[in-house]
């Protein structure tokens, strides 16, 4: 274990009480998980000061106390370190305590509104086909090779982003594909890792709830770039207004990538049709088994980056052409009597679900319906409510409005705010129904042979979240249910 004062060097402390001579066994931010001879960082997070936990740290067994605020009562053989900012400590301790992993593995960051679980999962997918053991930290998955674990968060904790790392570095992985949500950047998590590249996918309408204004969610994803060394390089959609700004000020090596405008790489889609795309990227023709045009940048966006990482085109366009997506994004399922297409994707924002509902109705034949249910999330950006269901009912022959994960509001309420901008047209396509089962059960049933069902919002999530408590719920398990109803 190392000792406490070696590993302080690269921490801004403003003051120092205590014996900085003494070994550090492990580093949390929860104080109910510290132990005999752990530093706990305190904290000012959105919710939880962790400052009103330092004595029920100590309490645990805590020896080393990082704050931002010295406690009134100072005890005896206890260590407090002063800090500015209590988060960045939390990473850059962290790092130097695991000694640095990320500097050991080439680490890519993927950032953007909508495609990072998508392009992470294929970069991991893509570099574990052309031989390297890989590390993947998404919001469906974390990998570890070939040890997966179920996640938690789109990115972790510092600490726990840390301990990943070294993980993945002991288990001899070379490279690691993350997603790094505006959250994530704006609380420090990604503080004590050294990034090789930084992906920008787009920016859309989101998380307007934490971030208060577009332009602050902007700067706040701009940061990751603004942060990389000389050393790495930044790859983004320049198809996208905000594409270019992501570039300014980077000390990164610049490139792009586009379907429209000029760029580094250049995308062009020559099929696009349910079997998937064929499309020609840097003037070489790809089938590949991904459907839509926002899966065409996702695409472009991971050769790119196998490009700029000194990967051959030719082998990374061959292995792409055998990938699939992430789960739950577009998802298909198939009724077998009656035909009807079940689409499952994560879209929750206006544009990832106006992206879904476009690619479907480029794919489908004049005849058929789509029928979308689609909720949105309590205690999270109210305003992107009644633009969810304009979109559905725009791009939708029928649309059911449901809840998605309600949290502690109630569901009506939602559903009222949601339809709250529908003119009397589009609620005449429209049904409510809360109970998302339910919901899904009756779009089936309305459903003719050839339709297409698309359930949109929750993807791979497993679980219906209401009031604090999670409820195992699988949008997949639930439509595949109703059509083994429909097939009786």
């Amino acid at each position: 274990m190392p000792l406490l004062k070696d590993i302080l060097y690269n921490i801004p402390v403003k003051e120092i009480l205590g014996n900085t001579d003494i070994e550090l066994t492990s580093i949390c931010i929860d104080s109910r998980k510290a132990a005999q001879g752990s530093a706990f960082v305190a904290i000012k997070g959105t919710l939880v000061d962790g400052h009103q936990y330092i004595v029920t740290a100590i309490e645990q067994g805590a020896h080393i106390i990082v704050c931002e605020t010295l406690p009134t009562e100072i005890k005896e053989n206890i260590c407090y370190i002063k800090v500015q900012d209590g988060s960045i400590a939390a990473g850059t301790l962290a790092s130097a305590f695991y000694d640095f992993p990320s500097q050991d593995m080439v680490v890519v960051g993927v950032t953007g509104t909508n495609g990072k679980t998508t392009i992470t999962t294929l970069l991991y997918q893509l570099f574990t086909k052309l031989g390297f053991k890989c590390g993947l930290i998404s919001t469906v998955q974390n990998y570890i090779g070939s040890e997966v674990e179920i996640a938690t968060h789109t990115t972790p904790d510092a600490i726990s982003i840390q301990s990943l790392f070294a993980r993945m570095r002991n288990a001899g992985c070379s490279h690691v594909f993350m997603e790094v949500s505006s959250h994530a950047i704006h609380q420090n998590r990604i503080q004590g890792i050294k990034f090789d590249a930084a992906v920008f996918t787009n920016i859309t309408h989101d998380h307007l709830d934490y971030h208060k204004t577009f332009d602050e969610y902007i700067r706040v994803k701009k940061q990751l770039f603004d942060f990389l060394p000389a050393s790495a390089f930044a790859l983004t959609n320049i198809d996208d207004k905000r594409g270019a700004v992501m570039l300014q000020n980077t000390k990164a090596a610049p490139y792009t990538y586009s379907l429209r405008a000029p760029s580094s790489i250049k995308g062009k889609v020559l099929e696009n049709n349910l079997s998937g795309l064929v499309m020609k990227i840097d003037g070489h023709e790809a089938h590949l088994r991904m459907i839509g045009i926002f899966n065409a940048y996702n695409l472009l966006a991971v050769y790119g980056v196998a490009k700029y990482l000194k990967q051959d085109p030719i082998e990374v366009l061959a292995a792409l052409s055998t990938l699939h997506g992430a789960p739950g994004r577009f998802e298909s399922i198939c009724s077998p009597k009656d035909k009807i297409l079940g689409i499952v994707d994560y879209a929750h924002t206006p544009d990832a679900l106006l992206n879904v509902l476009s690619t479907i109705q480029q794919l489908r034949n004049n005849d058929e319906q789509i029928i979308t249910i689609i909720g949105c999330g309590g205690d999270r950006d109210k305003t992107k409510r009644p633009l969810m269901a304009t979109v559905a009912t725009n791009k939708s022959d029928k649309a059911i409005l449901t809840s998605d994960n309600p949290r502690s509001e109630d569901p009506e309420a939602i559903l009222n705010e949601m339809e709250s901008e529908l003119t009397f047209t589009q609620k005449r396509k429209t049904l409510r129904i809360s109970d998302r089962k339910e919901a899904i059960k009756t779009a089936c049933a309305l459903a003719k042979p050839g339709d297409i069902v698309l359930v949109a919002g929750k993807g791979h999530e497993t679980y219906q979240e209401i009031n604090g408590v999670k409820h195992h719920f699988d949008d997949r398990e639930v439509l595949i249910e109703a059509f083994t109803i429909l097939n009786k």
